[in-house]
C-alpha cells in the first residue's frame, strides 16, 4: 500500500505535535476521480492517466478554520472485484467523501446507495458525509444535473460540492467540509473519546491488511 505525505505541510514533528487526526474514506464507483481528487488535495498534481486504484493511503496536515488537522485518507477501489474489504473501511472511517462523476449517471446511482451501506455497517445515520459531483470541467458531457446532486445531498443531510480534479476546483472545499462535519459530531467528548480509540484500532488493522493485500499482488 502506497502512503504519500505532503512534505511541504507535514513533518514527523508536526504530525505528532498534538494535531487531531481525521480518518477519511473516499467512496465511489471506479473512474469518478477519487484518486485524482486526493492527489490534487495532497500534492496539487493531476494524474494524466487513469490507473485503477486497489487501495492507497495518503497523509497530509492542513489548517482548517485556523485549527491544525492531520488527514489520513484512504482512497478505495471502485471496481467490483475489490469490494471485499468495504465493510472494514466503513467501520474504521470517521468521515466519508462519496463521489460520483457528473458525466456518468450510473456512478450517481451507485453514490445514492452508499449511505445505506454505511448504515448497515455502523447502524447509525449520524455519520459525517460529504457528497461530491466531480468532473464539472466536462460540462458538455454532463448527465447528472446540479439539482439532482443537491437533492441527494438533502436526502443525505450532508454538504454537497461540484468539483473538478483536473482544474483543482473546490477540491479543498470538499475535504475541509468533511473535517467540519466531523468536528460538528464531536459535541459529546467522553463518548467520542471511546469511539475514536475503537476506530483507531480498526484503522490500524485495516491499513495493515491493505498493505499485505498489495504485497501479495506484486
Amino acid at each position: 500500500m502506497m502512503e504519500v505525505e505532503n512534505e511541504a505541510s507535514c513533518s514527523p514533528s508536526s504530525a505528532s505535535g498534538g494535531s487531531r487526526e481525521y480518518k477519511v474514506v473516499m467512496l465511489g464507483a471506479g473512474g469518478v476521480g477519487k484518486s485524482a481528487m486526493t492527489m490534487q488535495f495532497i500534492s496539487h498534481q493531476f494524474p494524466d492517466y487513469h490507473d485503477p486504484t486497489i487501495e492507497d493511503a495518503y497523509k497530509t496536515q492542513v489548517r482548517i478554520d485556523n485549527e491544525p488537522a492531520y488527514l489520513d485518507i484512504l482512497d478505495t477501489a471502485g471496481q467490483a472485484e475489490f469490494t471485499a474489504m468495504r465493510e472494514q473501511y466503513m467501520r474504521g472511517g470517521e468521515g466519508f467523501i462519496i463521489c460520483y462523476s457528473v458525466t456518468d449517471r450510473q456512478s450517481f446511482q451507485e453514490a445514492a446507495k452508499f449511505k445505506e451501506l454505511i448504515f448497515q455497517v455502523r447502524h447509525t445515520y449520524e455519520i459525517p458525509l460529504v457528497l461530491v459531483g466531480n468532473k464539472i470541467d466536462l460540462e458538455q458531457f454532463r448527465q447528472v444535473s446540479t439539482e439532482e446532486g443537491l437533492s441527494l445531498a438533502r436526502e443525505y443531510n450532508c454538504a454537497f460540492f461540484e468539483t473538478s480534479a483536473a482544474l483543482r476546483f473546490c477540491i479543498d472545499d470538499a475535504f475541509h467540509g468533511l473535517v467540519r462535519e466531523i468536528r460538528k459530531k464531536e459535541s459529546m467528548p467522553s463518548l467520542m473519546e471511546k469511539k475514536l480509540k475503537r476506530k483507531d484500532s480498526l484503522w490500524k488493522k485495516l491499513k495493515g491488511s491493505l498493505k499485505k493485500k498489495r504485497e501479495n499482488m506484486t
